[in-house]
């Protein structure tokens, strides 16, 4: 694979909002550390109550000025100010102890508000809980001491034991729910809304259709001129080839030779027919399935392919077709141009996704936009899948898909 060095992607259409946190890209980040979302949690507590002072000391006083007219504006404008220093300070919490990343851009006025007097109450909500976590830590320390001095009958011991058992998996699990609520609240404030990411799955699905759309009329034309260039002018060369062993005055041998040469262009037209019918779909897919129709792949190539399946379940035939001319028109495309010795495919299903992944130790520097890998991003694209072609000069080529099976 030749040409400049290129690393590209086809990325996913976005997540709802709140669901995930939204990277620098629009991909999901790993979850932190449980002891930094710990802290996290912890932290939220000391700003709600700087919240609260906010509504209290500056939002009561500017109360009747917000409902002057000749006032309002100027005392809006003063609460909106104080709330968004406030909603900054929670979003770098945010994105500190719990790694979200949100679009850079401004947050209208009213969701400001709306969101830090929900974070207020969400924040002294998660202060009580973990209030009657720390004295239900008391009441277990009490209880401990008892049963060492003995002065704890077993029955007594039994009943306190299951009672604080249960008050312990509440509280824990209002601490799950706070925390949850608290990354909604902030995806709603900060996030995308539901009208941009209407518009974003609109537009990532107009760019996938058109992507199909040139990766047929690409495909049709590479078929035409297949067959035009290759199949056609062998059977002109047959006809050419037995309308001369037809004439006259030429001897046996001649004849026979002519014949020969015939049979023998047949063959190839006939060999060559199947490589473009291959190309178009290949029928080992129906008959066989995706294993053996990549193995056909690497007989037909001329460089050592050494291939990896890892497939328990059947996949759908979207995908096993898709997956299919990944493989080819990377292997085909490492044969032609990366002057590799050797290839290897990994085809392998994760949970509710197919990763198929074409490596070679060639040259490098294959282009993302050139007619083969620009079908492919077509293919993979029209599946909600993703595309990565990291290719930089020197080599190795890597080309991992990664297609959604549901």
């Amino acid at each position: 694979m030749q040409g400049d060095s290129a690393d590209t992607t086809v990325r996913p259409l976005p997540t709802a909002a709140g669901s995930e946190p939204l990277g620098d890209e629009g991909t999901a980040a790993p979850p932190p550390a449980l002891p930094r979302r710990a802290a996290g949690v912890l932290l939220s507590c000391p700003t709600a109550l700087l919240g609260l002072a906010y509504f209290v000391g500056v939002g009561l006083p500017l109360g009747p000025l917000l409902l002057w007219p000749r006032t309002r504006g100027r005392a809006y404008a003063v609460l909106i100010a104080g709330a968004r220093r406030l909603t900054g300070l929670e979003r770098r919490r945010r994105s500190v102890f719990f790694g979200d990343r949100f679009p850079d851009r401004p947050v209208p006025g009213p969701r400001v508000l709306h969101y830090l007097a929900a974070r207020t109450y969400a924040g002294l909500l998660t202060g009580v809980v973990l209030g009657l976590l720390a004295f239900g830590a008391v009441l277990a320390g009490l209880l401990v001491a008892s049963l060492l001095r003995g002065t704890l009958a077993w029955q007594e011991l039994l009943g306190q034991v299951l009672l604080g058992g249960v008050l312990l998996f509440l509280d824990v699990q209002g601490l799950f729910s706070l925390e949850a609520l608290d990354a909604r609240l902030a995806h709603e404030c900060f996030g995308p809304s539901e009208h941009e990411l209407m518009q974003r799955r609109i537009d990532e699905l107009a760019t996938s259709r058109a992507a199909v759309l040139q990766a047929v009329d690409a495909e049709r034309r590479r078929i035409e001129r297949d067959l035009h260039d290759g199949v056609q002018q062998r059977l002109v060369a047959v006809a050419m080839l037995l309308g001369r062993a037809r004439r006259g005055g030429r001897t046996p041998e001649q004849a026979r030779a002519l014949l020969d040469q015939a049979h023998r262009e047949s063959q190839d037209v006939l060999t060559e027919l199947r490589e473009v019918a291959w190309r178009v779909y290949p029928a080992a897919l129906d008959s066989l399935g995706l294993v053996e129709a990549l193995a056909g792949v690497s007989e037909r190539c001329g460089i050592p392919v050494r291939t990896d399946f890892a497939l328990a379940e059947p996949l759908p035939a979207s995908v096993e077709t898709a997956a299919y001319f990944v493989v080819s028109e990377s292997v085909t495309n490492a044969a032609k141009h990366s002057a590799a010795t050797q290839i290897r495919v990994s085809v392998r299903r994760h949970g509710p996704v197919l990763v198929v992944r074409v490596e070679d130790d060639g040259v490098g520097g294959a282009k993302p936009e050139g007619g083969g890998l620009t079908g492919l991003q077509g293919r993979v694209g029209a599946l909600d899948g993703r595309l990565h072609v990291h290719s930089p000069t020197g080599g190795p080529t890597t080309i991992t898909a990664e297609l959604p099976c549901a």
